[in-house]
């Protein structure tokens, strides 16, 4: 039987440092019989992008991101529309995409599921000239991402240390949202589009959305009243965010957004200036991906109290 050729794109600075761990994982669990593999190492912001457009001329089968949701997201990009598959150890903060997919977050697990080989198709979704596969956000989203991105330590407690800072002084912002031959108007404190059902860390902003059905899931949220927030805080960790009075959603294969200002977007936990125009537009079943057999493999996962009690971990800026 042919062997599959693997390229192993590493973030060395991504997330808490399980990237650190990467090589010896790799080379203790995955399957030599099936697959020859090369390790590359980013070197700067974006690189990823790159070594998977050069993988995929070079007709290499897998290319495996070994960080966080910003490393898949840039291999996301160079493999789009291509016949390479891609696929995720993951080794970043929030780990969004992979907890969607039940990817598990311990590496030589995740290292297994590739071994396997067991393969689906996933929508991606364009934002003008720009490609995610898990969410994107604007508004107070977009902001927590920029200061999370520039924080020298990572980890949720951090995540929720920049929300409590930055909330209490967030003016909302109005934006004007065409689909599906309507207009609305609302005031939010942020709102997302999602493909995957949450940011990361098990926070669920996107009950109902799914990878492969077609479609942009739309959560507008408004600022929540500060005396609302612990019952606001017990929909997200039910996974029943979307049944908040101060959420909407709705789904659309294109949306349109516009604001009086150039918009600062979070997508896959990168922020990024754009125009205050956005485009939205679904690229059905776009992706192949590497996922646990039946998508239903067991995981340890991590429980809210363990959430709230990770270290803090020192990192450096890329």
């Amino acid at each position: 039987m042919k062997k599959s050729n693997i390229l192993f794109i590493i973030n060395p600075i991504s997330g808490i440092g399980k990237q650190r761990l990467a090589e010896n994982a790799i080379e203790k669990v995955l399957d030599k019989t099936k697959f020859d593999y090369k390790i590359a190492y980013t070197e700067y912001a974006h690189h990823g992008t790159v070594l998977s457009l050069q993988a995929a001329i070079q007709k290499v089968d897998i290319v495996v991101a070994v960080g966080g949701d910003g490393s898949i997201n840039d291999c996301v990009r160079g493999l789009i529309g291509t016949e390479v598959t891609l696929g995720i150890i993951p080794a970043g903060s929030g780990n969004g995409l992979a907890r969607t997919l039940n990817i598990p977050l311990n590496m030589e697990a995740a290292i297994e599921v590739l071994n396997k080989k067991e393969t689906t198709e996933i929508d991606t979704i364009k934002v003008n000239n720009k490609i995610y596969a898990s969410i994107a956000g604007i508004g107070f989203d977009a902001l927590i991402a920029s200061e999370f991105r520039k924080a020298k330590i990572r980890g949720f407690n951090k995540y929720l240390a920049l929300i409590l800072q930055h909330y209490p002084f967030y003016e909302p912002q109005t934006y004007r949202i065409e689909f599906d031959d309507q207009v609305i108007e609302e005031e939010a404190l942020f709102i997302s589009f999602a493909n995957s059902n949450q940011f990361g860390f098990d926070t669920i902003i996107a009950p109902s959305a799914k990878v492969d059905d077609g479609f942009i899931q739309v959560c507008i949220v408004k600022k929540v009243p500060l005396v609302m927030i612990p019952l606001t805080i017990q929909l997200l960790l039910l996974k029943n965010f979307d049944k908040s009075i101060y959420v909407k959603t709705f789904k659309a294969k294109e949306v349109k957004v516009t604001n009086n200002d150039s918009l600062l977007v979070n997508l896959d936990g990168e922020s990024a200036k754009m125009d205050k125009e956005l485009n939205f537009s679904v690229n059905p079943q776009s992706l192949n991906i590497i996922i646990p057999k039946n998508n239903v493999k067991e995981r340890k996962e991590q429980n809210w109290y363990n959430i709230f009690n990770q270290p803090l971990i020192p990192i450096r800026n890329q």
